[in-house]
């Protein structure tokens, strides 16, 4: 490649987290802007106009949504296949990514991470304890009974580590901010896979950075990631001013 792309966006979004190993699978080389998307500036909203992450910039195009981001990715860049080439199996990789970005999304994002870390450490509003204990017992065990009958004993869905098992794999990550595992006992496939999946190399290289900017105040990750080596942007989308976005769930 003769070009760096750009990626808009944290470290500890799920979304970010599925185009950035995208980008690694690929090698693909990128510089980040690790803002989150509650201080992203008016210039931000021009290119997110959901003021969501992340955003993608490269030589060609701009485009705010990790799977769209993703499939450029594998149009632009098809080695190593991440997607299936069976038409069959194509389309259950892209209703899996769908099932994770939406379902999963509401209800380990916005039901679950949110609670637990975003409005107590962004909005400094207390975590809703009843909220959280109702999407632990009536939401989360019918996505994993689903998941459990998705995902295969041994290896990942389509054989070989596709956008099917990142997608999937980086909600479990975002539980594991909050302590969340899975019961093994009940879900055995489902808990084996996420081991699996999260031990892949292009998921560890990310690890450490996210573990120290959990323990690190919202104000410092950009100084922290500078001092860690990350492939940071000169410029920044982000602003001290906090707004929310204009798609919520409450």
């Amino acid at each position: 490649m003769s070009h760096t792309v750009q990626i808009i966006g944290g470290y500890l979004s799920p979304y970010v987290r599925k185009v950035l190993v995208v980008l690694d699978l690929k090698g693909i080389p990128y510089k980040i802007d690790p803002i989150i998307p509650f201080s992203g500036n008016d210039s931000f909203s021009r290119i997110s106009p959901l003021r969501r992450i992340p955003v993608f910039i490269d030589d060609q195009t701009t485009l705010a949504d990790s799977s769209v981001i993703c499939q450029y990715l594998e149009d632009r860049y098809p080695e190593p296949e991440l997607y299936p080439t069976n038409i069959v199996e194509r389309a259950r990789a892209r209703w899996l990514e769908e099932y994770a970005d939406s379902r999963m999304g509401e209800v380990f994002i916005w039901r679950l991470f949110n609670q637990v870390a975003i409005k107590p450490n962004v909005w400094g509003e207390p975590t809703d304890k009843a909220a959280v204990e109702k999407t632990l017992r009536e939401d989360m065990p019918q996505i994993l009974d689903y998941l459990e009958e998705q995902v295969p004993t041994e290896g990942f869905i389509f054989g070989k580590l596709s956008i099917a098992d990142i997608s999937i794999a980086c909600f479990f990550r975002n539980a594991e901010f909050t302590r969340f595992r899975v019961d093994a006992v009940r879900w055995p496939r489902t808990a084996a896979f996420v081991e699996r999946a999260l031990r892949h190399e292009s998921f560890g290289k990310l690890k450490p950075i996210e573990d120290r900017l959990l323990r690190t105040p919202l104000k410092q990750h950009r100084a922290l990631l500078a001092e860690m080596g990350a492939p940071l942007t000169q410029e920044t989308y982000g602003s001290a001013t906090l707004r929310r976005g204009i798609m919520r769930i409450d």
